[in-house]
């Protein structure tokens, strides 16, 4: 290992680290703007200057790799001249414009020009002037501030996936650009707003909205997909300004999602926020007391197994753990939190959580992709996946539908057949994941949400067991959930009960009159002509599917309005914290399920947050332990039978619009006109 001296202390490092990467072990701050430790390394801002001894002149540290003997100066007079000398190249052409742009108080130029710059700039030439970009509805560009550190361009390109940006021109002429004018098609793409040192690149929704100094900082998790973000959410008085991705190397390194990070224009868009009751077959305002005693009065008289309940996508532990036992004061087993049908079976944990982890896909070497399209998905997780497809060493076959994946996969086919093949040994693929020593498979929702989901889930168990996928060491069965709320209800029980039905059946009974009282727990994702004549309750945060179809409005919170747990796809309980409180009468969703029991006459035995959070760890010990996932063990699940021959399809067709927030959104909205509306013109004009 490299034994070098920086500012007189000794310091070792591994071979291959860089200079800059020495000074950081060291504790010494060295300045850049290029360098950044997730991307190539590019070495062309030369901000990173350091005094070499017997050097002729001052090394770039990001780009020369450490070596035995090196005695390296970042204070010396040198490094600080050279430091100056570039800090006033960089502002040759740069225009004065902090007092109007958004990067304004959080801008590395502003806060290295203070730190390291020359006192006064030495030249009177005009600066050039450099058209602005369209990057789409999400990226705003001010291409005269840019500094041409190239961070965005290896980004796009190596990160996300997407060969969309360069740099075009030379010297004083270049220009980063999209060659032919178009959007960025990446939905990662508003991570080079954060990677962004200077002003160039900022968020368009939140342009000239607030300054960082004006902003309350709240740190939460996403529940927009199911991976669970880390986030920040920044607040200005009730409102939520904008979201931005925290450090979680276990989950999704620093980035995030674009929907997760723009959607939340949507928090503040089709609230609900006050009760409602129909009468005279139209919803009208109501006070809580006039709503909950409906609620009461209807279901009073009502037999048990006539209730029953469906929990959405976005719903919290809490809320759930409490209407179970609400259900279970009452009676009635029929309860589901699996609204699309997902053949999620609730005996075995290691079935429906992705139990390599998302931190531990960099240590298989062979992936099988089922019936899912993780780009869409779960974006922040298919970056993973393209990081170890780079890492090399990787192969990733596909079975489901063709889609481009940012990294090359074999195509083995399209549905339950060619599995059912894979698991015979008849495909070459099998001969790989036999070889491979960690091998990996994701099974995705569109192959569970079927009449023949309990069949693909065995036979995805199958080939995981064929293929020595699951042992001690190791567990490379994996479900890539798209929903926030699903591995959580699965965990607090909140499945059909003995006898209980589930979602086809609820449904059904809704129909055929079997089923008198469905209560919605922000279930928006089901059709409501499937619901019948049946006397639907609707708690929920937006005026979506569900609340149209209500008989009562209960108005809840959204998940940056409470302190509540959700559990990510890998099985990690995590918390979210309330950054605003919910508009006009809308309460806390546990609250209001609390209210109602005791308008029943069934008064639940928690009266505050941290009795129910006692509940919920008797329920399943998991709660008791946030940010950390659970060993498992492997058993059972599925059921054997025969498969249909249909391929299997993802269950997301517009990744922009998944959940009542983002179709809610503005911003989502024009997202979707720009690329889904454009994509499916295209296919339509290739198909004629």
């Amino acid at each position: 290992m490299p034994k070098l001296t920086i500012n007189g202390q000794a310091v070792e490092v591994p071979p291959g680290a860089t200079v800059l990467q020495a000074c950081e072990s060291a504790g010494v701050e060295v300045p850049r703007f290029c360098y950044h430790e997730r991307l190539s390394i590019a070495g062309n801002c030369r901000m990173c200057l350091v005094e070499q001894e017997k050097a002729p002149k001052p090394i770039a540290s990001c780009a020369m790799p450490a070596a035995d003997g090196m005695v390296i100066h970042t204070d010396s007079p040198m490094a600080r001249k050279a430091r100056k000398g570039v800090m006033e190249f960089l502002l040759i052409n740069h225009p004065l414009d902090c007092p109007i742009c958004d990067q304004g108080g959080e801008c590395d130029l502003q806060d290295q020009a203070m730190a390291y710059g020359f006192d006064r700039g030495r030249y009177d030439e005009n600066k050039r002037a450099v058209p602005d970009k369209d990057f789409g509805p999400l990226v705003k560009t001010s291409m005269n501030r840019c500094i041409h550190c190239t961070r965005c361009i290896r980004f796009i390109t190596e990160v996300a996936g997407i060969e969309e940006l360069g740099a075009t021109f030379r010297g004083e002429h270049m220009e980063v650009t999209t060659y032919v004018e178009k959007a960025l098609s990446s939905e990662l793409s508003g991570n080079i707003i954060d990677l962004c040192p200077v002003g160039a690149l900022t968020s368009k929704p939140y342009a000239f909205s607030a300054r960082p100094w004006e902003l309350r900082k709240v740190e939460s998790v996403d529940v927009l997909d199911a991976v669970g973000a880390a986030i920040r959410v920044d607040v200005r008085g009730g409102e939520v300004l904008r979201v931005l991705p925290r450090l979680n190397e276990a989950v999704n390194e620093e980035w995030l999602a674009d929907k997760s990070r723009f959607a939340c224009d949507g928090l503040r868009r089709q609230r609900l926020d006050r009760p409602y009751v129909r009468r005279d077959g139209k919803l009208q305002p109501a006070t809580w007391p006039e709503a909950l005693a409906a609620v009461a009065a209807r279901l009073d008289g009502v037999q048990a197994d006539r209730i029953a309940a469906l929990a959405g996508d976005l719903a919290c532990v809490e809320s759930m753990v409490a209407l179970k036992d609400l259900f279970a004061a009452i009676g009635s087993g029929n309860i589901d939190c699996r609204q699309d049908g997902a053949a999620l079976d609730p005996r075995t944990r290691a079935s429906y959580v992705f139990n390599t982890t998302i931190a531990g896909i960099e240590q298989a070497d062979a992936c099988l992709l089922i019936g899912t399209n993780p780009r869409w998905e779960a974006p922040v997780l298919n970056a993973r996946l393209r990081k170890r497809f780079l890492a090399g060493g990787f192969r990733v076959a596909l079975i489901g539908q063709q889609t481009d994946l940012t990294y090359r996969y074999d195509y083995l086919g399209a549905g339950p057949q060619t599995l059912a093949d894979l698991a015979s040994g008849k495909l070459a693929f099998g001969d790989l994941l036999r070889l491979a020593k960690r091998p990996m498979l994701i099974l995705g929702q569109g192959a569970l949400a079927r009449p023949d989901g309990a069949a693909i889930l065995a036979l995805a168990r199958e080939v995981a067991e064929k293929f020595n996928m699951v042992r001690e060491d190791w567990n490379g069965f994996n479900v890539l959930h798209t929903a926030a709320a699903r591995v959580g209800g699965m965990d607090a029980g909140f499945v059909p009960g003995h006898g209980g039905r589930g979602t086809a059946e609820i449904l059904q009974g809704a129909q055929n009159g079997t089923v008198e009282f469905v209560y919605l727990l922000g279930a928006d994702e089901i059709d409501p002509d499937l619901l019948g004549k049946a006397f639907v309750v609707y708690q929920g945060h937006h005026g979506d599917e569900g609340a149209h179809r209500a008989d009562v409005v209960l108005p809840g919170a959204a998940y940056t309005e409470k302190n509540a747990t959700y559990v990510n796809t890998e099985g990690r309980p995590q918390q979210a914290r309330l950054a605003v409180f919910p508009p006009g009468e809308a309460r806390e969703d546990w609250k209001i399920i609390r209210a109602l029991s005791e308008a029943m006459g069934k008064r639940l035995p928690y009266d505050n947050l941290a009795q129910l959070r006692r509940r919920m760890e008797s329920v399943n010990p998991i709660f008791a332990a946030p940010g950390q996932v659970a060993p498992v063990s492997w058993g059972a699940f599925g059921t054997s039978g025969p498969v249909q021959a249909a391929p299997f399809a993802t269950l997301v067709s517009n990744y922009y619009m998944t959940d009542p927030i983002s179709r809610a959104s503005e911003t989502m909205a024009k997202c979707t006109a720009t690329f889904i509306a454009r994509t499916g013109d295209a296919k339509a004009g290739a198909a004629e």
